[in-house]
């Protein structure tokens, strides 16, 4: 009797432990359908980025897909437990940060396999552009490749399958190279000297483009307007509080000098 019990007492966990690892893995009725990441770039160096994920979803995981999109509790990384590894941040730089993170799993839609769910991943990355001055009022901006979290094949760093990525430029930006060339526009590559060149607002990559050796710079033109709050940001930055004293006294320095000269 004591050593059915023993025995009992050995094998039930083991038998548990079977059990639970047979049983479906909810992860294999999720299906990553494609990932389309957008970066819209800012002149101050930094990126607004949407990561959208397609994803199919079994008609038998589509109560539990619910049910974990009303557990507003939920972090991101238990999301990426139950999702699965392409749940990440495409956009990343080790030498910036990353903030204003929000994550929204969109509702389930039909499709002809199932139901169909977008998951949003909404942040900002700074430090994705390097600028310098070549004129009085015009800026060059260089694209940082290290930012990318795609991929990595024996080529090195890839767009995966079903992958699209977009480049938003700044208002007014003006392409002077990128490498490889955008699947959109069509025929870029050939037209950097172009009003093209000038009039594009965003740039397309697709699915196996190689980003080892990506590059992207452009020009952005500052109007007089932008140059004049630019140096007053700038003023202000180093005097603080007390350039509006200077700007005070030079008013009334002003006036005083115009009321003498009228009434010499």
């Amino acid at each position: 009797m004591n050593n059915n019990y023993d025995s009992y007492r050995v094998y039930a966990p083991l038998a548990i432990l079977l059990l639970i690892a047979l049983l479906p893995n909810a992860h294999a009725n999720y299906s990553l359908m494609g990932i389309n990441t957008t970066m819209v770039l800012n002149t101050n160096t930094s990126a607004q980025v949407t990561d959208i994920l397609e994803l199919s979803v079994s008609n038998a995981s589509v109560s539990q897909y619910s049910a974990d999109r009303l557990s507003f509790n939920l972090t991101i990384n238990q999301w990426q437990s139950i999702i699965g590894k392409d749940l990440i941040e495409h956009i990343v730089n080790p030498k910036g940060t990353i903030y204003n993170i929000r994550f929204l799993p969109g509702p389930l839609t039909d499709s002809l396999n199932g139901k169909v769910a977008y998951l949003v991943l909404m942040y900002s990355v700074s430090n994705v552009l390097t600028v310098n001055q070549t004129g009085p009022r015009t800026f060059l901006y260089t694209f940082n490749k290290n930012v990318f979290n795609f991929v990595n094949a024996q080529s090195g760093e890839v767009l995966g399958d079903n992958t699209t990525l977009t480049i938003v430029l700044p208002q007014g930006a003006s392409v002077n190279s990128t490498y490889p060339p955008p699947d959109l526009p069509l025929n870029f590559g050939s037209t950097y000297t172009s009003s093209s060149a000038i009039n594009t607002t965003k740039l397309v990559w697709n699915t196996d483009e190689p980003l080892s050796k990506f590059a992207l710079t452009f020009t952005v033109d500052e109007s007089r307007e932008s140059e004049v709050l630019t140096f007053f940001d700038g003023m202000y930055g180093y005097f603080g509080n007390y350039i509006y004293v200077i700007i005070g006294a030079a008013i009334v320095l002003f006036i005083l000098y115009e009321y003498l000269r009228i009434n010499k």
